[in-house]
């Protein structure tokens, strides 16, 4: 079973537990019975309402999955804050008003979500840095992945994010999957094809293929496919590289990785690590650009220098980066940031935007900006 399954499985299950547990909680407040007039069964009908109408109001404005995680949200903390009220009152031998736990955990978790709200809407920069002592001279790389096109922002507002990746003067600039997904407008992708293409670097700007970009989940939903979005880039001047491998100024390289679900989902291929770099130099810097993080071993016996990835959102939710990191729950090797195999350094990023999801609570939006240290350039 698919994390994401899993995820949807677990939140049919307890949004079904949870609207039970939020009406019994509701039908303690004055509210309902009031409206009742006092009526029993009448009361029971006000209190499922008062849980249901605010279900459907945000699941019409923002869809079904983050109306779940809002509910989903509110049963967690009133249970916690009925924990916390129970052991005050057996400590202080002190009874306290029925609805306070419901209060507070309503005004909670409204405002802890309203943070996850910001941290998924507003982008960051996150800066890191690599040594190496091979001949790479000073090199900055400016790291895009899961802009989603259309969820958290459109075409323009991409484009306005790409001034803030442009202000820190990169060399190069890589762009690692899911641009677009299934529900991208072809107007949004070919206005952020556009900004791409005025990104004015050294080297220029590099794009692999992520396992929505070619729009396979949901074929002809958006009216155009990955052939159309590669012509756009390649138009604009950005560079596709898919299972392809790229020398700039005779100093690092760049490989391109078709995505892994090419292999999973679509009974494509992909090259392997080995077959990617058996011909290139070895001492020269070598930098891979793969969607998802989930051929470490593969990559570190290569013994490249640097692999660059996005894909799983940072985790999205508090605990699911915790969870997945522990577990390997999702197939990914590592959720987010670096970690180190060998001489090979891995780094994923939370990516800038958002899927289907509004919320983030384990993470934040963010582009990556990466300065490799190593000895001058020959």
């Amino acid at each position: 079973m698919s994390l994401w399954m899993m995820i949807f499985a677990g939140m049919f299950l307890g949004g079904a537990a949870g609207v039970i547990y939020l009406i019994c909680k509701i039908h303690r407040f004055r509210l309902p019975n009031a409206l009742a007039g006092h009526r029993r069964k009448l009361s029971w009908l006000f209190s499922a309402l008062l849980v249901v109408i605010p279900f459907v109001v945000l699941w019409q404005v923002w869809g079904m999955m983050n109306a779940a995680i809002c509910l989903l949200h509110l049963v967690v903390f009133w249970l916690l804050w009925d924990g916390l009220f129970w052991v005050v009152k057996k400590l202080r031998k002190r009874e306290f008003q029925r609805y306070y736990a419901g209060a507070v955990a309503i005004l909670f978790t409204v405002a802890y979500l309203s943070l996850g709200w910001y941290q998924a809407n507003h982008v960051w920069q996150t800066n890191y840095t690599m040594e190496t002592d091979k001949a790479v001279g000073n090199l900055r790389i400016a790291l895009l992945a899961d802009s989603h096109m259309g969820t958290t922002f459109d075409g323009e507002g991409f484009a306005e994010h790409l001034k803030a990746v442009a202000a820190t003067d990169p060399d190069v600039v890589v762009v690692v999957g899911d641009f677009v997904d299934e529900s991208s407008s072809k107007a949004d992708m070919q206005t952020a094809c556009r900004a791409l293409g005025q990104l004015d670097t050294p080297y220029g700007v590099y794009f692999v293929f992520g396992n929505h970009d070619k729009g396979k989940y949901s074929s002809g939903a958006r009216g155009y496919d990955g052939d159309d979005l590669k012509a756009e880039l390649t138009a604009n001047g950005v560079k596709v590289l898919e299972d392809e491998t790229v020398l700039l100024a005779d100093q690092f390289y760049l490989i391109g990785r078709q995505d892994a679900s090419e292999e999973r989902d679509f009974a494509g291929s992909r090259a392997s690590m080995a077959e990617l770099t058996q011909t290139l130099d070895a001492d020269k810097y070598q930098i891979v650009l793969d969607h998802q993080p989930c051929d470490y071993d593969a990559q570190a016996q290569s013994g490249v220098d640097l692999v660059l990835s996005g894909h799983t959102h940072g985790g999205q939710l508090f605990p699911f980066v915790q969870i997945q990191q522990l577990t390997g729950v999702g197939g990914n090797d590592r959720v987010y940031g670096t970690e180190t195999r060998g001489n090979t350094h891995f780094l994923v990023t939370s990516g800038i935007s958002d899927w289907a999801i509004q919320f983030k609570t384990g993470c934040w939006s963010e582009f990556v900006v990466i300065d490799v240290t190593g000895t001058a350039a020959k």
